[in-house]
């Protein structure tokens, strides 16, 4: 018997959760189809895009993502407790940045005055905005139908395009295994040649903003995008006393178990990492200082949060 999503998903437990979407039938979500010589590439970006944009909306951290032909997986971190600081007039930017919502809220954006009763029926709806904000059901809703949606305008075509709602495991050991998808698949050589991937991000940022926003806006109804945008949750390394809430683990050790990983020989899988192939850190052409060096400036290399990051070290 299928049980609730609620009951499958629990921060108290765990907040770390590996996420399935897949489509329907031989549906492309990516890739090239053969039999049609229609190539579906270009999706790989709006996913990813959505997925990086989305993160930064919500309070879910992303720690790892693939986008494959016909599904993807994300490794995420849900974070409700960052949806406590924020005042109603940022919850309610956070979620008209996606829908349009009532005219209630729509005139309080505006500066209009309104009565005391209106001002209590706009806490409610900001009470509720912030909930879904914390949800991964909602960010999946948001992320999944935009993309259907999408998709299906392209190809002409109505009905499901998802094969059924998410599928979600409390797991981060998969990271290694979500970045490894497309080595796997023989897809890439090495997981620094994944495109699309977060491994690939991580070893060298390369997220444009600007374009995110103005791709998202056109297609797939993105309505504005007032915030900095969310690095990938960070690796800390070892656990210390101090209040932590990125992935207790290096970033160098991690980059090498992937490594390592990926050059054991699945007998169900096409690809893997050839024995030939140096180390990861060899062949980024990266000393261990050079990459814990680079590694401790990562936010520092998305722009949109740059502001955010000298306002952190003035404050040190």
């Amino acid at each position: 018997m299928t049980r609730p999503r609620e009951q499958l998903i629990s921060v108290a437990d765990t907040p770390y959760y590996h996420v399935v979407s897949r489509c329907v039938r031989r549906t492309f979500l990516c890739g090239f189809d053969r039999q049609t010589g229609q190539s579906y590439e270009h999706r790989r970006l709006w996913i990813e895009q959505r997925i990086r944009l989305l993160s930064s909306i919500f309070t879910i951290d992303l720690c790892a993502y693939a986008v494959m032909s016909n599904h993807y997986h994300l490794v995420v971190k849900l974070a409700p407790e960052q949806a406590v600081d924020w005042d109603d007039k940022e919850v309610l930017e956070r979620w008209t940045s996606l829908f349009k919502g009532p005219l209630l809220v729509q005139r309080y954006q505006a500066g209009e005055d309104l009565h005391e009763a209106e001002h209590r029926s706009v806490q409610q709806i900001a009470g509720i905005y912030r909930q879904r904000l914390t949800d991964l059901s909602w960010f999946m809703k948001c992320l999944n139908e935009s993309i259907a949606r999408e998709a299906n305008r392209e190809d002409d075509c109505t009905g499901h395009f998802w094969e059924s709602r998410f599928k979600s495991q409390a797991l981060l050991s998969c990271m290694a295994y979500v970045d490894l998808n497309p080595v796997r698949a023989d897809m890439a050589k090495t997981p620094e040649s994944s495109d699309h991937t977060s491994i690939q991000e991580r070893i060298a940022p390369r997220f444009n903003l600007s374009e995110a926003i103005q791709s998202q806006s056109e297609q797939l109804f993105l309505r504005q995008f007032p915030l900095p945008l969310r690095p990938l949750l960070d690796f800390e390394g070892a656990v210390t006393n101090e209040p932590q809430r990125g992935i207790l683990f290096s970033l160098c050790d991690y980059l090498e178990l992937v490594d390592f990983t990926g050059r054991i020989i699945p007998p169900s899988k096409r690809g893997y990492i050839p024995e030939h192939q140096p180390p990861i850190l060899k062949r980024l052409e990266l000393s261990t200082e050079e990459w814990l060096a680079e590694a401790s400036e990562f936010e520092e290399r998305y722009p949109g949060n740059r502001r955010a990051h000298l306002d952190r070290r003035r404050s040190a």
